[in-house]
């Protein structure tokens, strides 16, 4: 059982209580999610079963988007509404046109600190268990896009935004910070994720419309093809013998990227360098990603996700 399902996580789980419960549904071991939601969070949960764990690291890499509401006047500890309150402070008399106006300071690329109660390992633990001891912690920033940032309503303190971003974007940190400019403090109250890479809120299901479909044999119809995580990279199609040294873990020649067909995107954990593409057989399915190594002029696979992959 290989494929990715599309999960609407409830608020009050965690990331792992929804793989958990999907391990047991699915009576299936290699199950991850890709992306994590905090257990205040609800939406969209990729969750990766058998061989689709292998691309759950590239399945958000064409972003997020995320509506959120956030209370000003208040700080927390955690960023969020589970939080300890540090201060309240007044909301001051502020219009829609000047809470646009601070929006627009956060669009574009920036480098944008974590919350200290988060998931981030600092010397192999998780940020949350040393914030939890009573350290305080100060975490690097990191670079983050926020590409969309729109105002749905304001009714002080109380506002509502609509987020499209990079992964690695911290709501919690955009929520806090914009309380530090308005100059009163701000903490997240409740977050949707809308979208997650390809995969969008309009078509997840829940847990229980995903043990109905087991029940009723219709799991497959909710099972999507691995593939659909690897589409932002472009595709080198090639033939049943250079297809067998690729699952082989041999480099072949196929079209580079001087020839002009290609666009290559870098890969998730590495930065502009290298550059990857997928390959896929002559019916379109994807076998492997391969980078381009231009001083020999030749594609070298860099992850086979196929090895059992039924034919």
């Amino acid at each position: 059982m290989d494929g990715i399902l599309n999960i609407n996580k409830p608020v009050g789980l965690t990331s792992h209580d929804v793989v958990a419960r999907v391990r047991r549904l699915l009576h299936q071991q290699r199950v991850g999610h890709a992306g994590t939601l905090d257990p205040l969070a609800s939406g969209v949960l990729p969750v990766c079963v058998g061989l689709a764990t292998r691309v759950a690291d590239y399945l958000s890499e064409s972003g997020k988007a995320y509506q959120a509401e956030i209370i000003l006047g208040v700080e927390t500890d955690t960023y969020d509404r589970e939080g300890q309150v540090l201060s309240t402070q007044p909301v001051p008399d502020i219009t829609r046109e000047q809470i646009e106006s601070v929006l627009r300071t956060f669009i574009g690329p920036q480098l944008q600190v974590p919350p200290p109660y988060s998931a981030i390992k600092l010397q192999g633990e998780p940020a949350y268990r040393r914030a939890r001891a009573g350290e305080s912690l100060k975490l690097e920033a990191r670079p983050v896009v926020i590409e969309r940032l729109v105002l749905l309503a304001w009714e002080r303190p109380r506002l509502q935004l609509e987020i499209e971003c990079s992964k690695g974007t911290y709501i919690r940190s955009l929520a806090h910070d914009l309380g530090q400019r308005l100059g009163c403090g701000a903490y997240l109250s409740a977050l949707l994720r809308t979208r997650s890479g390809p995969l969008m809120l309009q078509e997840s299901i829940t847990l229980e419309q995903l043990a109905e479909a087991l029940a009723s044999g219709n799991l497959e119809r909710y099972l999507l093809p691995l593939d659909i995580a690897l589409l932002h990279y472009p595709a080198l199609v090639v033939d049943a013998k250079t297809l067998q040294r690729v699952l082989h873990g041999n480099s072949f020649r196929a079209p580079g990227p001087e020839s002009g067909s290609l666009t290559l995107v870098p890969t998730p954990s590495e930065g502009e360098q290298p550059r990857l593409a997928r390959v896929c057989d002559e019916q379109g399915r994807t076998w492997a990603l391969a980078v381009w190594k231009p001083e020999q002029r030749l594609w070298q696979p860099t992850r086979v996700f196929v090895a059992e992959r039924r034919s």
